[in-house]
């Protein structure tokens, strides 16, 4: 009875913050689009249909899932040797090191994205030092590209991959390595063979955590991608907060989280056997 009344606040703040705002949203995503507000009294499926069917759609949805692929997959790249150095670290250089990983999180998010729009502007530092140093003549156009939104994306998430892959490293018995050691391998075959795999469930959540802050990512694709490249984050907050066309841009959002969900599914299931051995 106790355990039952001790969970009953973490039950409602679920309820209240997530399951009830869900529940909404699929509600209005079959709403009628009204006349003379946000949404009608009737249902319907046409939004859904709309952008099964509108190529338009379909092109932001693969646009915003492969970026935060690609977002993955550059911060797995980078993290991992950060991640393998702080799990060796200790004393002040640890702390040293958690501070400047963690150094993209101490700025604020519009601070951060001017920051870039100033770098990379036409006239920015960035194209005058490439054009003294002679490597291009003409600058670059780097913003509004998904190139700088990726980067931009990559340079906030690889403390969300860092941290959790530490751990995992930090857990690996020391015994271990020297063991393959002394049976011969080879450093790169200890690292594919037993750092590798044992690290892995530090990957997995790291993946998975920066997958989704990526495919929802909002603030940075709207300021550095700007009207040039659209993501699904944006266009569902112009039709919620632009056009007032509410039931859209909550099929919208209910699209792009069935497709996070699916792909996350699926990521889960081809890894299933590589976690359980990493467990074993």
């Amino acid at each position: 009875m106790l355990r039952l009344s001790l969970a009953i606040p973490a039950v409602a703040l679920i309820f209240v913050f997530m399951i009830l705002p869900i529940t909404n949203m699929v509600e209005m995503s079959f709403r009628t689009l009204g006349t003379t507000g946000p949404f009608g009294d009737d249902y319907t499926m046409a939004h859904y249909g709309r952008i099964l069917t509108d190529g338009y759609y379909w092109a932001i949805l693969l646009r915003s899932l492969m970026t935060a692929g690609a977002v993955t997959v550059l911060c797995l790249i980078v993290s991992y040797p950060i991640a393998w150095h702080l799990s060796r670290a200790t004393g002040l250089k640890a702390v040293l090191l958690y501070a400047l990983i963690a150094s993209p999180l101490m700025t604020g998010v519009l601070v951060r994205n001017f920051g870039w729009m100033i770098v990379t502007a036409l006239n920015g530092p960035l194209n005058e030092s490439l054009i003294a140093l002679g490597i291009i003549d003409m600058p670059l156009r780097l913003l509004f590209t998904q190139t700088l939104v990726i980067l931009a994306l990559v340079h906030v998430f690889v403390p969300f991959m860092v941290l959790p892959i530490n751990n995992a490293l930090r857990n690996i018995p020391p015994a271990l390595t020297e063991a393959a050691a002394s049976m011969g391998a080879t450093r790169a075959q200890t690292f594919r063979n037993v750092i590798l795999p044992l690290s892995f469930p530090g990957i997995y959540p790291g993946m998975i955590l920066v997958y989704v802050l990526s495919v929802a990512a909002f603030v940075t694709p709207a300021l550095l991608g700007g009207q040039m490249v659209s993501y699904m984050p944006t266009l569902i907050v112009a039709e919620l907060t632009g056009t007032y066309r509410w039931p859209l841009g909550s099929a919208l959002a209910i699209t792009l989280s069935a497709s996070t969900l699916l792909i996350v599914a699926i990521f889960t299931a081809l890894t299933w056997k590589l976690m359980e051995r990493a467990r074993a």
